[in-house]
């Protein structure tokens, strides 16, 4: 056991995405939307500090207003993003004495990998310019400009530059955060790489990761690597994420780990009323108890995505006995259950549920009650199956599978697509309201 462990274990690190994302053009623009008044807030707290003590009092600036007029983020294909900022200032020296002047700031802004595995977002390059715009004094009365660059740090605000975006690297650090599906399981998304920057959008490939009880439980292999689906065409969503085959099947394996899907079921029969059908039943037991089905999974799960569905093979063993008072089981069925999945997305998590069962099978396992027919078992088992399988799954799904998100931002206009192999969910990207 230890020699297949090890195995499966190395075979789990060889590192290969099973799920991604596009941040698109469109992605980038709202981001600098919503980063206006971030960034106006910070440049305020900089700029509008006490003056500098050293100045004499005849020639001390003050800068008195600031406001962000412009503030853009655009995509550099195979290099980064680049971030461009227009500040108009407002800045006094005299009672008498106004003058109004813009700070520009250009910057090269890349997101990379850290030796912890976080994904972290640098400045590569930052330029900084200031020029006047009007004054309502002449210019050889006003201050001169040296003294303003003395009141505006530049190279404070080109080491913080980051920092005007609403996505700085806690932010980006909350991506990896493990999330709870259920009590006893949960996940995590693992950047493998720095993303790469194409027309289309920066590309972010992801692993996802599985704890059942606190501990890392080593996942089944993709037979074929997964990488993003290229867009046919520029999309007008903020994001698109995409999700691979095996990360559905890996998801739905943890859970099996975690014992998820094993359930106690209390079935509409009696032992007498079983014994009408299978007379050596009435044999085993002197009282007429509930019939209760003990189900749980023979083998790993399995999802199959084809255009337009995805279904979940569910391989189950069921032990039909009764309580009495511990429980004795007397038959023992295999049931192989293909229940349709409906996929959809609520703020940040992606809702799973099992909508209908689209074939099922029950074939007789072991028996202590002589040979039953495939007929009977169905006949006497199948509807409460039919109906508690389904039950079972969504109970256990019923809280949703969180998404890779970034913490203040959740997921809007979302569409759900699947297709061969893997899953697509364009979505648009909201600024959360604080509270408080």
């Amino acid at each position: 056991l230890s020699i297949l462990l090890s195995l499966l274990v190395s075979a789990h690190t060889i590192r290969s995405p099973d799920c991604g994302g596009i941040l698109t053009p469109s992605g980038l623009k709202y981001l600098a939307e919503v980063s206006k008044p971030h960034a106006e807030s910070v440049l305020r707290q900089d700029l509008m500090a006490p003056p500098d003590p050293s100045l004499t009092s005849q020639s001390r600036n003050q800068i008195n207003a600031v406001k962000v007029d412009e503030f853009s983020l655009t995509l550099v294909p195979d290099t980064g993003m680049r971030l461009s900022i227009d500040v108009d200032l407002g800045i006094t020296s005299a009672p008498s004495t106004t003058k109004e002047m813009q700070l520009s700031i250009l910057a090269d802004l890349h997101v990379e990998m850290n030796p912890e595995g976080n994904l972290e977002l640098v400045t590569s390059a930052c330029k900084p310019t200031l020029e006047e715009l009007q004054s309502t004094e002449e210019m050889d009365s006003t201050p001169s400009g040296s003294d303003v660059d003395k009141q505006i740090n530049v190279e404070k605000i080109c080491l913080e530059v980051s920092k005007l975006l609403l996505f700085p690297n806690e932010r980006l650090m909350s991506l990896a955060a493990p999330f709870p599906i259920t009590p006893s399981c949960q996940v995590r998304y693992v950047p493998l790489a720095a993303p790469m920057y194409s027309k289309q959008g920066i590309i972010i490939s992801l692993q996802t990761t599985f704890q059942v009880s606190g501990a890392a439980i080593p996942l089944p292999v993709s037979p074929v690597p997964f990488s993003m689906p290229e867009p046919a065409r520029s999309s007008p969503s903020h994001l698109t994420l995409a999700f691979s085959k095996h990360f559905y099947t890996s998801l739905f394996f943890a859970l099996e780990m975690a014992g998820a899907f094993n359930t106690t079921i209390l079935t509409p029969l009696t032992t007498a009323t079983l014994a009408e059908k299978i007379t050596q039943v009435g044999s085993l037991f002197q009282e007429d108890l509930p019939v209760v089905l003990q189900a749980a999974t023979r083998s790993s799960p399995h999802v199959v995505l084809e255009e337009g569905r995805a279904i979940l093979k569910l391989f189950l063993t069921a032990q039909i006995g009764a309580v009495s008072p511990v429980f004795q089981s007397f038959l023992s069925v295999n049931v192989d259950v293909s229940a349709r999945l409906h996929l959809s997305v609520t703020d940040t998590r992606m809702i799973i549920s099992a909508a209908a069962i689209e074939d099922i099978e029950l074939s007789l396992a072991a028996s202590d009650v002589g040979p039953v027919l495939a007929a009977l078992l169905e006949e006497l088992f199948l509807p409460t199956i039919r109906e508690e399988v389904p039950a079972q799954i969504n109970a256990v799904l019923r809280g949703g599978v969180f998404l890779p998100h970034i913490a203040s931002f959740t997921y809007t206009d979302v569409n759900v697509t699947v297709h061969k192999d893997y899953v697509l969910v364009p979505c648009n990207l909201q600024l959360e309201a604080r509270t408080g």
